[in-house]
């Protein structure tokens, strides 16, 4: 199974790609950041997110898409856009028949880490080590992203099973 983790920002919007076969350790397969310039009227920056991300799921054809569950009790303006760029991935991956799940930041962090309160360097360290890489995904928008990834082959169950098996099919592989 591959899932596209979106890690949803207005300037810098996480994506991250990561497959898992039935039985054996998730594999990475990219890691990058969809950018938008800050002096960029909002309309048009999410006009760039779409097309950056459409990019993407284009180009990995994932069988499932992962954004992270917008959650804030202090920046109302900062949310709002960021609302607005998992809006767009979400519709993105609807358009395409892909299943869309959300995972709050915390649920990711404890999938990941154990700690549902680990920090930004806690979680790249875990993805690095997790999907044996040298480093972590940068910049950590991106690394975010693929911890959602992961958090959603790890947390998905039965549903990620059946969507394995489909995809296994639809790829012409036997499982």
């Amino acid at each position: 199974m591959r899932v596209l983790g979106v890690d949803p920002g207005l300037t810098r919007c996480g994506v991250g790609v990561v497959e898992q076969t039935l039985g054996k350790k998730p594999v990475f397969v990219d890691a990058g950041v969809v950018r938008t310039p800050s002096d960029l009227d909002p309309a048009k920056r999410l006009l760039a997110i779409s097309e950056g991300l459409a990019e993407w799921l284009d180009r990995f054809r994932p069988d499932a898409v992962a954004v992270e569950r917008v959650f804030t009790q202090q920046n109302l303006h900062s949310v709002t856009g960021t609302a607005q760029a998992a809006g767009v991935a979400m519709v993105l991956a609807a358009q395409r028949g892909l299943p869309v799940v959300t995972h709050t930041p915390t649920e990711v962090k404890a999938a990941i880490t154990g700690s549902g309160a680990a920090g930004k360097a806690q979680v790249g360290g875990m993805v690095m080590r997790i999907l044996q890489l040298d480093a972590p995904p940068t910049p950590a928008d991106a690394a975010d992203a693929v911890a959602l990834a992961l958090c959603h082959l790890w947390r998905g169950g039965a549903a990620n099973r059946y969507a394995a098996a489909v995809a296994a099919h639809a790829r012409g592989l036997k499982e």
